[in-house]
């Protein structure tokens, strides 16, 4: 069994070698909070930027480059976590932050909209999970996962056509009903990673991962947040439009 988001794989958690050195929830909600922090930090300073005049394309660009790397380096070596964790939420942040301005830029008060909705979207699924209203089950931990691989195919495709035809998948952009409704389906499944995530950190600190795995799960749930946002983010200026 695994969660739907990539890095937080089952095998990733493995039961610590040393006694008293072991993974909890507290520490990963600490953990989560702390590289919320950084990337709060940096995205703010961003858009301060963006009010300023100043053109932020090549901060969004390092931030964009620059998280994928350190993220990767975090997952290929889930012990350096400690520290490439938060480093790939300083450089998130720059690029959240750049998508953001334009985005606020263009419809006011999109921004603060999209990121209430994934606080409230976060609090009302960890609700449900911890008062056991959705179960993780095999089937829903299938269904999750597919449902991802198939949003990554898509994008991946879409990310092809742009680069070497100047195109892009139909209606993946649009703002018409069927645009909206793409966007529907990608919050939902984004949103359900969230569950997966909630249950693997747990499943993790039940059998008792090495302490560094704090800040692998704290790495996890963020990536899912940031896509959460996002895709909020993306779904609220289709329907601006």
């Amino acid at each position: 069994m695994r969660s739907g988001n990539p890095v937080l794989k089952d095998k990733t958690f493995q039961r610590s070698s040393s006694p008293g050195a072991t993974m909890s929830l507290g520490g990963t909600v600490a953990k989560t909070f702390f590289l919320f922090l950084f990337l709060l930090g940096s995205a703010l300073y961003t858009w301060y930027q963006y009010s300023q005049g100043v053109n932020v394309s090549l901060m969004m660009i390092i931030g964009a480059i620059g998280g994928l790397t350190f993220a990767l380096i975090t997952i290929f070596i889930p012990k350096a976590a400690p520290v490439t964790a938060p480093i790939y939420a300083a450089l998130e942040g720059f690029f959240i932050g750049g998508i953001s301005s334009f985005a606020e830029s263009n419809y006011p008060g999109v921004v603060i909209q999209a990121a209430s909705l994934t606080f409230a979207v976060m609090g009302a699924l960890l609700f449900l999970y911890a008062t056991g209203v959705i179960k993780v089950t095999k089937n829903f931990r299938l269904m999750v996962i597919s449902a991802t691989l198939a949003i990554f195919i898509v994008y991946l495709v879409n990310f092809i056509l742009n680069i070497f035809f100047q195109a892009s998948v139909p209606y993946l952009h649009s703002s018409g009903p069927i645009g909206i409704g793409i966007s529907l389906v990608i919050v939902a499944v984004a949103a359900l990673n969230l569950v997966l995530d909630f249950d693997f950190i747990e499943r993790g600190v039940g059998k008792g991962a090495p302490k560094h795995m704090e800040w692998y799960g704290a790495f996890g749930l963020m990536i899912t947040l940031v896509w959460l946002y996002i895709e909020i983010l993306r779904l609220l200026q289709k329907l601006r439009r």
